[in-house]
């Protein structure tokens, strides 16, 4: 048996377990302000499914839609670890990346894959760090599945399994109207938090 196979058809018939994200809970993200594809601080993405991203469940082939999605971390290294992935390279400058804190206003309930659930389903860990083509595949199940989920509790494949959400647009109606931080990463005031974080994991820093 694969530790990774598609979804399976009865994916509804499976027990899911939940991750009851409190209201009032900080979440970080970080948002690109530049380049060709600028977003806002709380925008989900409603265009996708996107090739780098794990948990999109938009329906394929990638156009603008209702179905969105916001990935988020419980802390600022997660964040980053996260974001700068694909070149371990923390820039600072290009496409005018910002990083921001907010706090959500309702609790969310959230498919946890930190749980059992992943190998109760017919898959494993492997969901959260694998094929990303197939865990798309698993979101949009996951989605239509359990419609009570409004998103995924997910463990960070870049820094030691620490927890991240990816936030359906279910879940729109748990953003503040405003952040509690909101910064340029390049703002001189995340010198020495994004030089730790860079030292830590062992990715270069550009743009300053």
């Amino acid at each position: 048996m694969p530790k990774f196979p598609e979804p399976p058809l009865t994916l509804d018939r499976v027990r899911p377990e939940w991750h009851e994200l409190p209201a009032d809970t900080v979440l970080w993200r970080l948002y690109v302000r530049g380049g060709p594809h600028p977003s806002l601080w709380g925008g989900f993405r409603h265009f996708g499914p996107v090739g780098a991203a794990r948990f999109d469940h938009h329906l394929p082939p990638p156009h603008a839609q209702e179905r969105a999605v916001l990935y988020a971390a419980l802390d600022v290294p997660t964040c980053i670890a996260e974001a700068f992935q694909a070149t371990r390279t923390i820039d600072r400058t290009r496409r005018t990346p910002w990083l921001v804190g907010f706090r959500t206003t309702a609790p969310l309930r959230l498919l946890d894959l930190h749980s059992a659930w992943p190998t109760r389903a017919g898959a494993s860990m492997a969901l959260c760090s694998g094929r990303r083509d197939r865990a798309r595949r698993w979101a949009q199940a996951i989605y239509i599945a359990y419609p009570a989920a409004r998103g995924l509790w997910y463990p960070s494949s870049m820094y030691a399994a620490r927890p991240c959400v990816a936030l359906y647009e279910r879940a729109q109606d748990a953003m503040p109207a405003r952040p509690s931080l909101h910064l340029a990463l390049a703002d001189p005031r995340l010198d020495t938090p994004v030089q730790h974080v860079a030292v830590d994991i062992s990715y270069r820093l550009a743009g300053r």
